[in-house]
């Protein structure tokens, strides 16, 4: 299992695309892997023969893992994977994990005990099985060739040495397979009051991500309602002229004002790196996504000198790889600031968690008709509210209200944006 992503640390096998006993070529896809941000291509590094599919599709394993051998023509290899190399060391930091069944899993392969080698079984399925007390032989295998593999062992590891057969019978939820997506469309099966899913690749890292934010950073937040009356006359001018070529949104229309803002408060476009702040010459700006089953926010790099049209053209290029999970790693990593907009939602006002090491976020919040008063007049007026949250440690609160000022000037006044 390779790092497919920078910050990876474990992937889950979504669709084998080649079998046992297939020839492989250097470059060849294996597989389609489950990364923390996407789906990426586990590519052959040999040419060969694939002697051996260790993971099942739907498994997760550790980054180092073995999941498959490719061997010469000719060559044989052993009954199972674990008499190939060890896998590589959990990277620094992230300790042991919780497969959520009682064990801990510190990303190695422990070999099976002599009793279930005959048996076709996964190594993580035999540990599970040893661990658990459990006669694999009494087990019916889902995987490849009828191979044992973890899901087949879920709910077993907690109780006593209980035939696989009889738990399914007593907890039919805990052998539904990993799906798609934890949204439920349709009540539980009677009977069952409720249903545990496995936490997909990208849950897993927001819920890593957010307790390194929320707890470790300072947040502070700041809130201004801008007038969108001339932004939404210039947005309908500029598509009208693009025709067939594009549309341009007000998030583009924010995008643009905010890397130009981050231009003119050098301070605010900066990532704290711990013994040092790192203050960005180059703007590069996150945009929120939500996803299937999350959130990501893929980077449109050197916004500021970026057009309208092309901001346009790429954030909804990006965005759309997002929602298929085809997003490489240099396209979500590497923002100074980011923007996160729920408008569409309806929302007036929300509060956005600051993405390390990034010191600031802006929350979008939706356009409405407000009265206003105007030349001592009561007026209709399309308004927004934007809401700054910032790293206390990188940005002060004078600091982060002379960049909104800024970014409110720019969306109020478009053609402030050519100063």
């Amino acid at each position: 299992m390779e790092a497919l992503s920078p910050t990876m640390e474990e992937g889950r096998v979504a669709k084998w695309h080649k079998r046992e006993g297939d020839t492989v070529k250097a470059g060849d896809t294996l597989a389609e892997i489950e990364t923390d941000k996407a789906v990426m291509d586990l590519v052959a590094r040999a040419d060969g023969v694939l002697r051996q599919v260790a993971v099942a599709e739907g498994q997760t394993v550790p980054v180092g893992s073995v999941v498959a051998v490719i061997a010469a023509p000719g060559e044989t290899v052993g009954a199972t994977a674990a008499s190939a190399p060890p896998p590589a060391p959990v990277p620094s930091g992230s300790g042991m994990r919780d497969t959520g069944y009682g064990m801990r899993d510190a990303g190695s392969v422990v070999p099976a005990p002599t009793d279930v080698t005959r048996v076709k079984a996964s190594p993580l399925a035999k540990r599970m099985a040893r661990e658990a007390g459990v006669d694999l032989k009494l087990v019916t295998g889902s995987g490849p060739g009828g191979r044992v593999v973890k899901r087949d062992l879920e709910g077993t590891a907690q109780g006593a040495p209980t035939p696989v057969a009889a738990v399914a019978d007593t907890h039919p939820a805990s052998r539904i397979p990993h799906p798609a997506s934890p949204r439920i469309s349709h009540p539980a099966v009677s009977g069952v009051p409720f249903e545990d899913i496995p936490l997909t690749q990208i849950r897993k890292t927001i819920a890593k991500r957010l307790v390194t934010s929320l707890g470790p950073i300072p947040h502070f937040f700041l809130t201004s309602e801008v007038d969108m009356e001339r932004a939404a006359e210039a947005r309908e001018a500029l598509n009208k002229q693009l025709g067939d070529r594009g549309k341009v949104s007000f998030n583009d229309i924010v995008i643009k004002a905010t890397a130009l803002a981050l231009i003119k408060h050098r301070a605010c476009n900066a990532w704290f790196q711990e013994d040092h702040i790192r203050y960005w010459n180059e703007v590069h700006i996150g945009m929120a996504v939500a996803v299937e089953d999350g959130l990501i926010t893929p980077v449109i790099r050197n916004a500021d000198v970026k057009s309208l049209a092309e901001i346009g053209w790429e954030a909804k290029e990006l965005a759309d790889k997002a929602r298929s999970r085809r997003l490489q790693p240099s396209e979500y990593t590497g923002a100074t600031f980011s923007v996160s907009n729920l408008g569409m939602f309806d929302i007036d006002q929300f509060t956005a968690v600051i993405n390390p090491p990034e010191a600031g976020i802006i929350a979008v919040g939706s356009i409405v008709q407000k009265p206003v008063v105007l030349d001592g007049q009561v007026t209709g007026r399309r308004r927004m509210r934007l809401t700054m949250s910032c790293d206390h440690r990188v940005i002060d609160g004078a600091t982060g209200a002379a960049f909104l000022q800024t970014l409110k000037q720019m969306l109020e006044n478009p053609l402030a944006m050519l100063l």
